[in-house]
């Protein structure tokens, strides 16, 4: 098959996946890659799971397109499964949209319609980070702090206050500038992700970023599309970090990359005002897809009966220390990061002068092609002070020789990149 004309924008032929089942995908000509990344780190319950195909097709005998507005059975179940089962309290209020990006998108409209129905319309700006990445529609984009993903946009990007990804004092200053009457909201991945290979914020961050946004009446926004659905080894990424937001996006975990789907989850007092006024929340064409929340009721029950959530915690254990025994003293390598199934590599050029590659050489994408050519997909990251790292987050099926296998391999990666620079 030829795959010349596929991608948007020219370049290297991707490779053609045929096939996927547990840990592995498949390509053309029958070469297996060990899933280390969980694709965008997404995969959960592990590929080609048979039940989710029965799922799938019963839910496509009886439906196909109903508008957002209606409901389902396939959507009324899946609110109930998420909201009985994954979030801070069976009360919060759920609306499922088609992903990640629209996630965020409809989490800081929600923020921001809350004020409006409250009285309070002056409050517009949400704060974001000084690293983070948030999706890609222009709203996501403009809170977050992706400076590759945001190249060539930043002129078309609405103009939003950052603060530190470490330092939570710094958010009181920032208030204090831009003034506490004009925000609606501030957002946050508890782990950080693509933009910064799955960093940690110190302990006592979240407890007291939640702490400031609710001394101004900020709406405190979890970004949970990665950290969301038990790839922290809890329920939902907040917990593992301390601290309850009042509104959650989440998005891949939750359809276990068998559908595209994600969700808004608030508290109920958030969206009751809104509810109470002329104001609309305006829905996706894709919303909710009746498929798509058929499946991801599948997904989640198949976590919670196989335990697998805490299969995540005991295994991202087992990583962490295998990363740790192998990194500890690498000289590519500045620091072993993650909670979990999200693990990360900070690569530098010289750990003993914290020298970092410089941004022409692409490193993080060197290690990912390398270790694509030696058998696993690990996902590229990094961007700002991060710029390049590496992460794994597979599936939670993964076993402990598939650990053994991608560490190796990575290691084996990163040595071949550097040498190749040297």
């Amino acid at each position: 098959m030829d795959t010349s004309r596929f991608p948007l924008i020219p370049g290297t032929q991707p490779i053609l996946v045929t096939n996927s089942e547990g840990v592995w995908l498949e390509a053309a000509g029958g070469r297996r890659i060990l899933d280390a990344g969980g694709g965008a780190i997404v995969t959960n319950i592990g590929h080609g799971r048979p039940e989710i195909v029965e799922v799938a097709a019963k839910a496509l005998g009886q439906l196909d397109y109903v508008v957002p507005v209606f409901a389902t059975e396939s959507r009324v179940a899946l609110v109930d499964e998420v909201c009985d089962n994954w979030l801070p309290d069976p009360s919060w209020r759920c609306v499922f949209v088609s992903g990640g990006s629209e996630s965020i998108d409809a989490a800081i409209r929600v923020a921001q319609l809350h004020h409006v129905a409250c009285g309070r319309p002056e409050r517009h700006k949400v704060i974001g980070r000084d690293v983070s990445y948030h999706g890609a529609t222009i709203g996501a984009l403009a809170v977050g702090s992706h400076d590759r993903r945001r190249k060539g946009l930043e002129l078309a990007l609405p103009t939003m206050p950052k603060t530190s990804h470490h330092d939570a004092e710094q958010l009181e200053k920032i208030i204090e500038v831009e003034g506490a009457h004009t925000i609606s909201a501030f957002v946050g991945e508890p782990v950080i992700g693509a933009a910064a290979g799955a960093y940690v914020p110190p302990d006592d961050y979240w407890p007291k970023i939640s702490e400031i946004c609710a001394l101004h009446d900020i709406l405190l926004i979890a970004d949970e599309v990665m950290t969301g659905f038990g790839r922290l080894g809890t329920a939902m990424g907040h917990q593992a970090l301390n601290f309850t937001p009042d509104i959650i996006a989440a998005g891949k975990g939750l359809g276990g990359g068998y559908v595209p789907i994600g969700g808004v989850y608030t508290r109920a007092d958030v969206v009751e005002p809104i509810g109470e006024t002329d104001l609309a929340l305006m829905f996706y064409t894709f919303a909710g897809h009746d498929l798509s929340c058929a499946v991801a009721g599948k997904v989640l029950e198949i976590l919670r009966e196989e335990n697998l959530v805490e299969r995540a915690a005991k295994m991202g254990v087992l990583l962490r220390e295998r990363l740790d025994d192998e990194f500890r003293e690498h000289p590519n390598v500045e620091e072993v990061r993650g909670r979990g199934l999200l693990q990360g590599l900070g690569l530098l050029a010289d750990r003993a002068t914290g020298e970092p590659f410089p941004r022409s050489v692409a490193f993080a994408d060197k290690v990912t092609s390398v270790a694509l050519e030696h058998g696993a997909w690990i996902y590229p990251s990094g961007s700002g002070v991060f710029d390049d790292a590496i992460m794994f987050g597979p599936p939670f099926v993964v076993e402990e020789d598939h650990i053994d296998q991608m560490v190796t391999i990575a290691r084996q990666a990163i040595d071949v990149a550097a040498a190749s620079l040297s």
